[in-house]
């Protein structure tokens, strides 16, 4: 009589798969746009001391990232058929193949996604959805302004930005060079002037307007403190700010953005707008390197680079406004 060996069946199986999407991008320097006005140098001819209030911080929003486990279940080894005194047989092990963990037969939508809608005052709601990015910087390109953001803990961010062309091209992307496109049109733009400021690191600068004559921290000083009203601004009396960028993202970018609606004054006059530095520890006897983004009537983009010398750290705390940088914006009623 035959004795027969014991056997063992032991089967495992794994599956995968990855999708990735990206795209190249400059990052060692602000994004051109192909059809806008040369960019021009500008010196600063004249500083004057003054003094202002601090600007605010923004918080800083952070989760984890999710921990995807993706395990591997190996099936059990079968039984071996007991002994028999029958001649030798061949023993039949029955096998029943076990589902695949859910784990394994989906893998997660990293897909990044960008939405614009146009809204009031020629502004762009853009809303972004990068579930694999929670919690990460992220940098907003549209027209050369470039600023930075988090993203929140399920990979969010929703922000109203200044369109700076009617059929206005936003891009959001991270460092590895994921992230996603989105267009809006903005057909209300050509009934505003607007001038940007944007800058990188703790540079100190502040944006600020003065309409019709207005002096310092009246109602018609707009500045990052004071953002305007946007009933006047429906009016056509008045304009508004937008701060835009996390200035605790590891690589800050930040912008400030007045918009005046010229195409739908009220008022005759002019409005001076001036570019003014707070002198800190952080940019005290450095060199401040910022852009200008100026968008009047129905001349196109006009882009200047500024260079700027800060005094030494004995004047730590006072502001400094950069004179004759920015012309005045000229408004006529409607």
């Amino acid at each position: 009589m035959a004795r027969l060996n014991k056997t063992y069946l032991l089967a495992a199986a794994t599956v995968g798969a990855a999708l990735a999407i990206g795209f190249v991008m400059q990052n060692g320097g602000y994004l051109r746009s192909a059809d806008r006005a040369p960019e021009t140098g500008i010196v600063v001819s004249d500083i004057t001391d003054t003094s202002s209030a601090a600007m605010p911080r923004l918080p800083v929003e952070a989760a984890l990232a999710p921990d995807l486990d993706h395990g591997l279940d190996l099936l059990e080894p079968a039984a071996a058929t007991d002994e028999t005194d029958v001649e030798a047989t061949p023993a039949v092990v029955a096998v029943q193949s076990e589902p695949q963990p859910d784990s394994l037969a989906a893998a997660p939508d990293c897909t990044v996604r960008l939405t614009a809608e146009p809204r009031a005052g020629a502004m762009v709601a853009l809303s972004l959805r990068a579930p694999c990015y929670a919690s990460e910087q992220v940098t907003i390109h549209h027209q050369g302004l470039m600023f930075t953001e988090f993203t929140g803990p399920e990979g969010q961010l929703a922000i109203d930005v200044p369109a700076l062309a009617q059929k206005a091209l936003f891009i959001a992307a991270f460092d590895n060079d994921d992230g996603a496109t989105a267009i809006a049109e903005v057909p209300a733009l050509p009934f505003y002037d607007r001038v940007a400021l944007q800058w990188r690191g703790d540079s100190g600068l502040q944006l600020h307007a003065r309409e019709f004559g207005a002096d310092y921290f009246s109602e018609g000083h707009v500045w990052a403190a004071a953002t305007g009203d946007m009933g006047r601004t429906a009016k056509g009396v008045g304009g508004f700010l937008t701060r835009l960028g996390n200035p605790d993202t590891l690589t800050p970018r930040m912008a400030e953005i007045y918009s005046f609606p010229a195409g739908a004054a009220r008022k005759t006059g002019a409005v001076a707008v001036s570019v003014e530095a707070e002198l800190t520890d952080a940019n005290c006897g450095n060199a401040v390197e910022a852009q200008t983004l100026e968008l009047r009537g129905e001349a196109g983009l006009q882009v200047h680079d500024l260079s700027l010398e800060m005094p030494d750290c004995d004047s730590v705390g006072d502001f400094l406004v950069l004179k004759n940088l920015i012309e005045d914006l000229k408004i006529a009623s409607n």
